[in-house]
């Protein structure tokens, strides 16, 4: 019996299986890198029929610029703004199209991230590398009909499973440059025709900056100290059954500064730590043919994490359990019927905290449906529908419908999607020690999106131009003036904007893209969102000069922002490039740089940021086929 064919996607495969039980099939031919997606249905697509605005980060684009941390890839995608307080380490921020990260799902192969003990769900972005990175992809809009909770502003998907070769191979790669600054990976990567398997091992420490800002005559370095491991694989035993794994081990040290005086200090004992290990693992089985597709998965998040401080130490432990089934049929050749269900616990114990100790659990259970349907050649819809079931709150119904239409032979793409999301409420907004309110309900948004996608001479020349709503309602915030307790905010929290991007290969070895985003982010009373830049341009640019040789710049400009006292940041702009150089096939010496303009800027209000500072590194591949 042949084994089914391995795709090449441009997110993981890993997550490909273990989301989606019909992404490839014996019968079906190899699917283009540049035109799958697999976020937006929960199974491969080609893009040319996905409504939902997805961006997607290559391998490729990940080592040609050999940029350190996840967000630095995020951050030159159209619709997403980054912030942190101080250099390598410190606790971020991140928006999609003007929502904070509590409002975006975050799974690595498959796994959701995010730690339940944190004061809101949300994922720590500090602690993601990015050398193991295969792909990055990012959907757009309220996802909870496919995701559930958390997916109001979209999903970030990371892999590190990918296309993997027939053979067996080693990578390393050793970096080090300013602030005492040294990264290393070693990579294990095996295929055969049914059987493939990745294993990563990186690391990175550096002695940092002043978190808070030099200016304020803060002198002492904040260090951070970051050791990744993950590993993922699929099995095909036949062409009906396949099983697939992943595992991650997170173990992080950063050190920071006051956040309780204006402006914000130096503090030399102020510790976070980290532990976190997650894994999940299920099984694919088709029947009838491959016509009637399911996976079967489980996963956990296991957190542990402490803060220590001369006044304040507590330690955090998160459990998340999950349970997931997702099946699809297919009716017709225009018609797919897809469903599933899933059960989440979350658990958070909290000791030492101001003295107060708690231990408390929650859970969600839902069920959904989506319905693709192709009714002539070149137009397709999706709709669907999610009902959820809260232990504390009760339930909640989410729903999506989204269209493309490619338009005969010009190369236009009309794309759109509307859809509904929900966060549930932490268990520390609910249980949490004072300020807990067991009567909160979800927060709900409503997203909107349509846009042209135009590609010209041959793909050489692709641009988009997309507008997008995002609204969410009973936001919950804690009232520091009458109850002291978490309270849900009357009104509506309002996003408008528009996405630009353009990529052009200019010639063989040259190509250029860039982006801009117009984002008019408000709460209810009409005052800004705090660091969601109005006007942000993400360019970049790989040139091949030579046969050995690869050059690589990036800048971002970042425009009219306000911070958490709504008084105006100042616009920056930080450029970033690379040279490399290729001895061989299989090894490469590189040099790069960042903020090369050396740009003294703050992305929260007293905390500073790195200046001019350069890097050199060396990575190799081998082994056999």
């Amino acid at each position: 019996m042949s084994a089914r064919p391995v795709f090449h996607l441009t997110a993981s495969a890993v997550f490909s299986i273990a989301l989606i039980p019909q992404a490839v099939h014996a019968d079906e031919t190899v699917i283009d890198a540049g035109t799958v997606v697999i976020t937006a249905n929960r199974t491969a697509t080609d893009k040319n029929k996905v409504g939902s605005k997805v961006e997607v980060v290559t391998r490729k684009e990940i080592e040609e610029k050999a940029l350190p941390t996840a967000t630095d890839y995020l951050a030159l995608l159209p619709g997403v703004s980054v912030s942190a307080p101080g250099g390598l380490g410190q606790e971020g921020s991140l928006a999609v199209r003007g929502a904070a990260r509590r409002y975006v799902k975050t799974l690595y192969n498959g796994i959701d991230i995010s730690d339940p003990t944190s004061t809101q769900v949300q994922t720590s972005y500090q602690y993601l590398l990015s050398d193991q990175l295969a792909g990055i992809e990012l959907l757009k809009g309220s996802q909870s009909t496919l995701y559930g909770s958390d997916a109001i502003a979209g999903v970030i998907a990371l892999d590190t499973l990918g296309t993997i070769e027939n053979g067996v191979r080693h990578t390393i790669g050793i970096e080090g440059g300013s602030f005492g600054t040294v990264r290393g990976r070693y990579g294990f990567a095996a295929a055969n025709e049914t059987s493939k398997a990745a294993i990563n091992i990186l690391g990175i420490h550096t002695d940092g900056i002043s978190a808070a800002d030099a200016i304020n005559g803060n002198t002492e370095a904040d260090a951070y100290d970051n050791v990744t491991a993950d590993a993922s694989f699929e099995h095909q035993f036949s062409e009906n059954f396949s099983v697939f794994g992943s595992g991650l081990f997170i173990k992080g040290r950063a050190e920071y500064d006051n956040d309780f005086t204006t402006p914000p200090s130096d503090a030399l004992f102020n510790v976070n730590y980290t532990r976190q290990i997650a894994g999940r693992t299920g099984f694919n089985l088709d029947l009838a043919d491959g016509r009637f597709r399911n996976t079967v998965s489980v996963q956990a998040f296991d957190i542990n994490r402490a803060i220590r401080t001369p006044a304040f130490n507590a330690d955090y432990l998160g459990r998340r359990y999950k349970a997931d089934y997702q099946g699809a049929v297919d009716v017709a050749d225009w018609l797919t019927a897809q469903f599933g269900a899933d059960y989440e616990s979350q658990n958070a114990r909290v000791t030492d905290n101001f003295g107060t100790n708690t231990n408390n659990t929650h859970s969600i259970a839902g069920i959904w449906g989506q319905a693709i349907v192709s009714p002539v050649e070149d137009f397709t819809v999706t709709a669907g529908i999610r009902q959820d079931w809260h232990s504390v709150f009760g339930t909640v119904t989410s729903y999506r419908a989204t269209g493309s239409y490619l338009v005969g032979d010009t190369g236009m793409r009309l794309h759109s999607s509307v859809g509904t999301g929900f966060r549930a409420p932490s268990l520390y907004e609910l249980f949490g020690p004072w300020v807990a309110n067991p009567a909160l309900m979800p927060e709900r948004s409503l997203s909107f999106d349509a846009g042209v996608e135009q590609t010209l001479f041959d793909g050489r020349v692709v641009g988009d131009l997309t507008f997008f709503v995002l609204d969410t309602d009973n936001l919950i915030y804690y009232d520091n003036a009458v109850t002291f307790t978490y309270q849900q905010l009357a009104g509506t929290t309002r996003r408008r904007g528009v996405e630009a991007s353009l990529a052009v290969e200019v010639t063989e070895n040259l190509s250029v893209g860039g982006a801009y985003t117009y984002t008019h982010s408000v709460r209810s009373d009409g005052t800004r969102n705090p660091r969601v830049p109005m006007h942000e341009v993400a360019l970049s640019t790989v040139w091949t000069p030579a046969e050995k040789w690869t050059v690589t710049g990036t800048a971002r400009i970042v425009m009219d922002t306000v911070d958490t006292d709504l008084l105006p940041l100042d616009n920056y702009v930080l450029v970033n490039a690379r040279v490399a150089y290729k001895p061989t096939k299989d090894t490469e010496f590189y040099i790069r740089g960042e903020n090369l303009l050396n740009q003294q800027y703050q992305t929260a209000r007293g905390y500073g940021t790195p200046g001019i500072s350069a890097f050199a590194g060396f990575k190799a591949t081998f082994g056999a086929d």
